[in-house]
């Protein structure tokens, strides 16, 4: 009835009548190779066209070739569904994730604390961690998951909790790794580790010990001498790894406007499009030209710096922890 009106007449109310009846044929969930299929019934029942076998041959092949076509339809169809689903999931996860890690910074006489964490996609890989009970002591810890997505998340939870149970800011950076160590070592799957550096502020001696468990080594500004150097005296292994491991620590005393830096390897490991990574001594001078600024907006210039760097195409999750003294 469509089909003949439409040849008969070709207005404007055939073609919104076909519009019409094409919906209800998706509603009914009616196949590509089945509509075609209606159509050469239709038109077999027009006798009138005087329809050759050359058209019945022609639509008898289309009719072969929508199969394939509505098979391939309906898999992208339900591989669609799935990734917005995934993608409902991944951004519920993200908001219980900034919601169970959220770190309020702390607050010292005489010092300066401030963070940027900017993740690379939806869930961010980057932890960082303050811990303050009013005392002289505010521990800081920047730990980085070895892995990205929801399994990465629910470890950072893990070392949230981990350190949460050590209670006290004035817990020496060695044995917070080593009792985080343990707790990873036994939770985690043999294919998912974590760095992380941790350090305690002493507000009274002025004095930051650290130790580090293979994350990046932090910055330390000495104002005085206008130069940056690596903590690196403290290494160790990775979170995870082996479950009887030792770490160590030392530490610096920190003068009037000196700096300790922590970041991840997102920071140190960018690169430009052409695949060229970012220099120590680039990044340090990011740094100095931006040493004068509050620690929070000294970690936002380097991060527009190295935008600009990697032409806005961030690969990996960016966070930079400053830790200033003032006075």
């Amino acid at each position: 009835m469509l089909l003949s009106q439409y040849l008969k007449y070709q207005t404007e109310r055939n073609l919104y009548l076909g519009q019409n009846f094409s919906r209800h044929l998706v509603q009914k969930n009616i196949t590509p190779e089945e509509v075609i299929s209606i159509h050469k019934v239709a038109l077999e029942e027009i006798q009138e066209l005087g329809i050759t076998d050359n058209i019945i041959i022609s639509l008898d092949f289309l009719t072969e070739f929508m199969i394939q076509y509505g098979l391939a339809l309906r898999e992208h169809k339900i591989l669609v569904e799935q990734q917005e689903s995934m993608n409902h999931e991944i951004e519920l996860a993200a908001k219980v994730q900034n919601t169970m890690l959220r770190t309020k910074k702390p607050e010292l006489d005489g010092v300066e604390i401030d963070f940027l964490s900017v993740p690379a996609g939806k869930m961010n890989g980057d932890y960082v961690y303050f811990q303050d009970d009013d005392s002289d002591f505010v521990g800081v810890g920047v730990a980085d998951v070895v892995g990205k997505g929801i399994p990465a998340a629910l470890c950072m939870s893990m070392v949230k909790n981990g350190l949460d149970t050590l209670g006290q800011a004035s817990i020496s950076p060695a044995y917070a790794l080593d009792v985080l160590n343990r707790i990873v070592e036994k939770s985690v799957e043999d294919n998912m580790f974590i760095s992380m550096f941790y350090g305690r502020y002493d507000s009274e001696e002025s004095i930051f010990t650290y130790a580090s468990a293979g994350h990046e080594p932090a910055l330390y500004y000495c104002a005085r001498e206008q130069k940056f150097y690596d903590l690196d005296e403290s290494k160790g292994l990775l979170l995870g790894i082996l479950p009887d491991v030792h770490y160590t620590e030392s530490s610096i005393k920190l003068e009037a406007n000196d700096m300790i830096i922590i970041m991840t390897d997102g920071v140190t490991e960018c690169r430009t499009e052409d695949e060229r990574f970012l220099t120590r001594e680039e990044l340090i001078e990011m740094i100095f030209n931006v040493k004068e600024e509050t620690p929070g907006d000294l970690a936002r210039s380097v991060f527009k710096a190295l935008e600009k760097f990697q032409a806005f195409h961030q690969r990996d999750d960016f966070t930079l922890a400053v830790i200033k003294k003032v006075q």
